[in-house]
């Protein structure tokens, strides 16, 4: 089993971070698009090859994030109508996500098998959030899962803090 741990900048416009393994080396890259349409977050190796790309769908009614790994578009985040409160679905093929996802407190399973874990590291500054990787297969896919549920979080803070305006 393999952890790493993703810990976003608190002030970093560009919305650049690393995830980093248990040694505190350098795992992955992610690099936001700052101020394009459509919002995109690239997640990169160590070779700086892209293996994930987040997009936010521009033309939909509600929100809606794509997430494609090397190349092939893998799961799907989109926000449902409703009058109360916020809700959101994952669409992924043989993909799901069991717990309280928008806490970052869940396990991902594939085909009814724990692919991975995921856990918010409280106490920090900025968000933190500490990944098991059960099936290293997955590793790319758990990440970008993690990357695009904070991209989400992140957009719908940004609309209720403009709503309140």
């Amino acid at each position: 089993m393999r952890q790493l741990y993703i810990k976003q900048k608190v002030f970093s416009l560009s919305g650049k971070f690393t995830v980093k393994d248990q040694q505190e080396k350098d795992i992955y890259y992610v690099e936001g698009s700052f101020m394009q349409v459509p919002k995109t977050f690239s997640i990169m190796n160590t070779a700086r090859d892209e293996v994930a790309l987040i997009t936010k769908k521009v033309f939909s009614f509600l929100p809606k994030f794509l997430v494609k790994v090397n190349g092939r578009e893998v799961l799907t985040i989109k926000k449902e109508f409703s009058f109360l409160k916020a809700r959101y679905t994952i669409d992924a093929a043989g993909i799901e996500v069991h717990g309280n996802w928008w806490d970052m407190d869940f396990q991902v399973l594939q085909h009814g098998q724990i692919v991975g874990k995921v856990c918010k590291e409280w106490f920090t500054w900025g968000d933190s959030y500490k990944v098991q990787i059960i099936d290293e297969e997955m590793e790319t896919i758990i990440t970008a899962l993690v990357v695009a549920i904070d991209c989400v979080k992140a957009d719908q803070a940004a609309a209720s803090s403009a709503a309140s305006i």
